[in-house]
């Protein structure tokens, strides 16, 4: 049994702390300990102020201004050989404290090293683009926008890249409802019949657990239970185990495009 904790002032505490689960931070070393990420550090401060600096799971984390990431990476791809972008991205630190934490994960194939750079912004506060330097920018940036809504100054084709280009809201901030909003229930209704259907169809069904008894191979396929993939012949023998439906015929809803009504469509 989980161990009782006083729930005394619960409310004092951080909000974020109570809602989101945060994990242990990795034991951290100081940059010294590397020489070649002593040196690459050094020469960064000799162009760009650098907020804090410290070594953590092999490679180098780096904090600076959001003014600076386009010199920054530029400088580490020209001059200390960090050729590649492997990731960006976003942390929704939003209910902490207002802020995103935006992070770029570098690589140089030369001195087998990662850096990750980052920096904070306020919600609302847009990047600049980097995509000039890296393509592989391009995509990234668009994801961060159609997951996060950030914008990334100076790209050349900021739109959504995972989500169609109409939707509403950003999916990967801690606020968005994990199974979607109304919105999200009512998208492919409203995109293929239209509005009018709403009432006749009802809303999608988002329950990721949810297991449809009727899925398009039949292997979960009540009262004729086969093995996923078997070819269905229609003279299956019938589970003898009672169920809820009547005379081993099961019935599924349709929607009748052009009575607009919803039918029953007999499945066996």
């Amino acid at each position: 049994m989980r161990a009782y904790t006083p729930k005394d002032d619960v409310q004092a505490k951080a909000y974020y702390t109570d809602r989101y689960y945060v994990a242990p931070q990795v034991p951290k070393s100081p940059v010294e300990d590397d020489a070649v990420f002593a040196a690459d550090l050094e020469a960064i401060k000799a162009k760009f102020e650098i907020k804090e600096a410290y070594i953590q799971v092999e490679q180098m984390v780096i904090y600076i201004n959001a003014n600076d990431i386009y010199g920054v990476l530029e400088f580490m791809r020209d001059t200390l050989e960090y050729t590649q972008l492997s990731e960006l991205s976003a942390i929704d630190w939003l209910a902490k404290d207002g802020t995103f934490e935006i992070f770029y994960q570098m690589l140089s194939m030369t001195k087998r090293k990662r850096v990750r750079i980052k920096y904070f912004i306020k919600k609302g506060q847009a990047v600049d683009s980097v995509e000039k330097l890296f393509r592989s920018a391009d995509w990234s940036e668009r994801e961060m926008y159609d997951m996060f809504g950030i914008e990334a100054n100076g790209h050349p084709f900021m739109k959504r890249i995972l989500m169609p280009y109409d939707w509403q809201g950003h999916p990967l901030l801690k606020t968005y409802p994990l199974e979607g909003d109304e919105f999200a229930a009512w998208y492919e209704v409203d995109k293929i019949y239209g509005k009018e259907a709403r009432e006749a169809i009802g809303p999608e069904i988002r329950d990721t657990a949810r297991v449809d008894r009727y899925d398009s191979e039949r292997f979960a396929r009540l009262g004729f239970e086969v093995p996923k993939g078997t070819e269905i012949t229609g003279n299956e023998e019938r589970n003898p185990q009672d169920y809820q439906e009547d005379g081993g015929v099961f019935l599924i809803k349709k929607y009748d495009k052009e009575s607009s009504t919803v039918v029953d469509d007999p499945q066996r």
